[in-house]
């Protein structure tokens, strides 16, 4: 017999009140976190009000997520609700950044109509660790400038602040473009490209040169160039050659052809490019019709 006190409902009854099902509310007695409050005569398993609250609460944690050996915790007191959660988060904060690199990679699969080995390299790039990619930005740095003392030391730092590693928290985009990135730094072929370019900056410095120069020159010569565009100049004019010669003075033209060719290298420009996009910045101007007007002048001299 059942005492007389509040009424007690059988399985099948706290699974209409709550909108579970019976199997659910089942599994989730034999594991632990609900248990009945008695059994009838016939051995079944009856529950009250208090089980109702207690199942409401198991399936709003279990919805959130939560295993059930934290949900038996906390239940039993074992663990605070608030430190549990914080934990939860956690794991569902590093869940969600699992979730974009996998959105992040196939979406740039999808968009390259890459092979599997391409797949592959990309999904380990996009999942290195931060001294992974540190190891990935000094080599490349060690490549570009090692044993190189003459280079200008204010390129060199504006590179080393300019090259990013990943923010903590990466838009699909930043981790999207550090993973060309990361490819490009790799590349044989552009690290040739950049050293060069370094090399070419070191024959030019010496004692009365000043750090910074470099930057000048190209600064100014792209504001010259952008000028004389809108005037209406022509490369091949008489009035730019006075351009380029107000600034190149006697320079060796040719030597300086070779060296506006390097920095106007395509592989240079979307370096750049990738940098602002991984630090979240607005991507630097190209000045591509600027440089394109200096070489064209500089070509038709050399050729002349």
């Amino acid at each position: 017999m059942i005492d007389d006190g509040p009424p007690l409902l059988t399985i099948g009854q706290l699974a209409r009140r709550t909108g579970l099902t019976v199997r659910t509310i089942r599994y989730w007695s034999d594991e632990g976190v609900l248990h009945p409050v008695t059994r009838s005569d016939g051995g079944y398993r009856l529950y009250d009000a208090e089980s109702v609250a207690r199942l409401e609460l198991i399936r709003t944690l279990r919805e959130l997520g939560l295993g059930l050996d934290a949900v038996r915790k906390v239940l039993a007191g074992e663990a605070d609700i608030a430190a549990v959660a914080a934990a939860h988060v956690a794991a569902l904060d590093a869940q969600i950044r699992a979730l974009r690199l996998n959105r992040m990679v196939l979406s740039t699969v999808a968009k390259r109509n890459s092979t599997a080995e391409e797949m592959a390299f990309m999904n380990k790039l996009a999942r290195l660790s931060a001294a992974e990619r540190k190891h990935i930005i000094d080599d490349f740095m060690e490549q570009t400038f090692g044993g190189i003392d003459a280079a200008d030391p204010e390129i060199r730092n504006r590179l080393v602040v300019m090259v990013p590693d990943l923010p903590d928290d990466p838009t699909a985009e930043q981790v999207d473009a550090w993973v060309e990135l990361a490819e490009l730094m790799q590349d044989p072929d552009f690290r040739a490209h950049m050293r060069k370019m370094v090399e070419f900056n070191a024959a030019d410095r010496g004692p009365d040169v000043k750090p910074g120069s470099s930057l000048w020159f190209m600064s100014r010569l792209v504001q010259l160039a952008g000028e004389a565009r809108e005037r209406g100049v022509a490369p091949e004019s008489d009035e730019a050659g006075e351009v380029l010669g107000g600034l190149l003075g006697d320079a060796d033209l040719p030597m300086v052809l070779e060296r506006l060719e390097a920095a106007a290298n395509e592989d240079v420009a979307r370096f750049r490019d990738l940098v602002s996009r991984v630090r979240g910045v607005e991507t630097l101007p190209r000045h591509e019709a600027e440089f394109a007007w200096v070489l064209a002048a500089l070509r038709f001299r050399t050729a002349s």
